[in-house]
């Protein structure tokens, strides 16, 4: 019973991305505090040193840990899943083509826009060498090779010798390899053979985004811990660059709105660009704020048939594999954030290094589970792949989530642009009328 004269009053627990945000305000307020007031002071080193850095790093190797089975159960299953080209037929083709292609348009944009804008660039060398020294270590383990150079011989050792090894040296593109090698492999196999397999990588890749999600539980005091060391060394100047790192992201979903998704829907869907995106609003809404693919799959798919007259067998078809394949906001991103955060460690990456970012986003998009801050661990492994710190995640998880937000919007977006797509063709090869959006 509640005492008389008192109410009971319900407490509203705060959401997992307000806590990151906060992680990220209180640490960046404390460590540049302490930056001002007691900078070099014995104490604060050693309170940097080992608390607020172990922190952070328990937090980082819990993502680590997950890359290679994520990135190995993910591809494999999404590539299993398009065993029904062998009956679609040329449908098939084109719904992996047009992934591929949208996909690769995003990932370019992202790439030609921070290479123009720079939100990186402007810390002073002395502040960049130190970031450097602070967090190159944690590249080492997981590329030992450094930066791969664009050659022959980066496209024969794609083939790996053996699978094993590449997964334990975080031979990225070898690992990717190999996955979509066994993926394919599934679907050539009788499926009594092949299910048993399937279920058990489904299992293990359900434990894997389950793990993900317990280390995203520790995430607003690994950021609170990781933007701290960051801020009270270097100080506030390099929130500075996040700012612009945010508007660089934001521009380039943007762009690759207005000008890929409505040229892809335009050219080869065949429908009005201003149609498409009028029908589409309770999936954008749903992708929006979810920040999940999958969640908003059932709305996606209802809205393909219902608004944009997507025949079911078609919407049914393309919309479950493109929320597991499908990434174009999640390729924009990683390749922006990798070279943003190249550019604020001062690695310089080549021509050559800047296309294995295009490749690696496109692929690693693939592997990102549908669920919120599912594409994290791979990309801290592009990261890695071509010299860049992957412990220099934490300068941007705590703005994370309204990019996540934004670039899952864009690939819900890019996975009912492929059904428009799709559809149209089939309604060619059948001779059916076109399809009819509803507005």
């Amino acid at each position: 019973m509640v005492a008389a004269g008192r109410t009971r009053t319900r407490e509203i627990p705060l959401k997992l991305h307000t806590k990151i945000a906060l992680g990220l305000v209180l640490g960046a307020l404390a460590g540049g505090t302490a930056n001002a007031f007691f900078a070099g002071e014995a104490w604060l080193v050693f309170l940097s040193d080992n608390v607020m850095f172990p922190v952070g790093q328990v937090f980082l190797r819990m993502l680590f840990m997950t890359v290679v089975p994520i990135v190995f159960t993910s591809i494999a299953l999404g590539v299993a899943g398009i065993g029904d080209m062998r009956t679609l037929g040329r449908l098939g083709g084109r719904t992996f083509g047009y992934f591929a292609l949208s996909t690769l348009i995003a990932a370019t944009i992202g790439l030609t826009l921070v290479n123009t804008v720079k939100p990186g660039e402007g810390l002073p060398e002395e502040t960049r060498n130190e970031l450097m020294q602070r967090f190159s270590g944690g590249a080492e383990g997981m590329a030992a090779s450094g930066p791969p150079d664009f050659g022959v011989s980066t496209f024969v050792n794609i083939v790996p010798r053996n699978p094993v090894a590449a997964a334990a040296d975080m031979d990225m593109l070898a690992l990717i390899f190999f996955a979509l090698i066994f993926g394919a492999a599934l679907t050539a196999i009788p499926e009594e053979r092949a299910k048993p397999v399937i279920e058990l990588l489904e299992g293990i890749g359900d434990a894997i985004i389950a793990i993900i999600n317990w280390a995203m539980k520790l995430a607003p005091y690994g950021v609170f811990g990781l933007i701290f060391v960051i801020t009270s060394q270097f100080g506030w100047s390099i929130l500075a660059q996040l700012g612009m790192y945010v508007f660089v992201v934001l521009l380039g979903l943007f762009i690759h709105a207005t000008i890929g998704v409505s040229g892809l829907v335009r050219f080869f869907g065949k429908m009005n660009p201003i149609k498409f995106w009028r029908s589409i609003g309770a999936p954008f809404i749903t992708a929006f704020s979810t920040s999940s693919s999958m969640a908003t799959l059932p709305t996606s798919i209802a809205t393909a048939e219902d608004k944009l007259d997507v025949q079911p067998k078609i919407a049914g078809f393309v919309l479950p594999l493109g929320a597991t394949m499908n990434m174009n906001g999640t390729s924009l991103f990683e390749g922006i954030t990798v070279l943003f955060l190249a550019q604020v460690f001062g690695v310089d990456l080549s021509l050559g290094s800047q296309i294995i970012v295009v490749i690696l986003a496109v692929l690693t998009a693939i592997g990102a589970a549908g669920v919120p801050g599912g594409s994290l661990p791979l990309m801290m492994l592009v990261m890695a792949t071509v010299g860049v710190p992957p412990e220099g995640i934490a300068i941007i998880l705590g703005v994370d989530r309204i990019l996540d937000m934004s670039r899952t919007t864009l690939n819900v977006c890019g996975d009912i642009s492929a059904s428009v797509y799709v559809d149209r063709v089939d309604r060619e090869m059948e001779g059916l009328p076109p399809a009819e959006p509803k507005v």
